[in-house]
């Protein structure tokens, strides 16, 4: 296949793409969607809650391994094997920590998150009106 032949493929397949995109904006344009309040604060809420959940699993598993690394310091022999299982400790309780860390910010990215939600929220319900009676 020629050089010049890969090329005028390429260009057909990208005009028909660009050609279906184009379209399908104007069919669309007469339907109006209509927006949720606040929803663009909410999916931020729920990818933090998401992402708090990820952190959370991690650093449970961290902790899994800092107890194990702990177990191999216990029942290795003294010199070398024991010199390496320590080794391995630190390193656990170095990765714990700063998953901890990252929890802890990640945290703090949820309940910001969920303040502003609330603040939306807030803004979007209107007081009442009382009614009034005329004499």
């Amino acid at each position: 296949m020629s050089v010049s032949t890969r090329i005028s493929g390429i260009a057909a397949t990208a005009a028909i793409a660009f050609a279906g995109f184009a379209v399908a904006p104007s069919a669309t344009a007469d339907e109006t969607p209509e927006t949720v309040p606040c929803a663009s604060q909410q999916a931020k809420v729920d990818k933090a809650e998401e992402a708090l959940e990820r952190v959370t699993a991690v650093f449970a598993r961290q902790q899994a391994k800092v107890k194990k690394a702990k177990k191999v310091v216990e029942k290795a022999e003294a010199g070398r094997e024991k010199a390496a299982a320590r080794k391995a400790l630190a390193e656990a309780r170095e990765k714990k920590n700063d998953t901890k860390v990252t929890k802890r910010a990640q945290q703090q990215r949820l309940a910001k998150a969920e303040e502003r939600l609330a603040t939306c929220e807030a803004e979007q319900v209107t007081p009442t009106e009382t009614p009034t009676t005329t004499a």
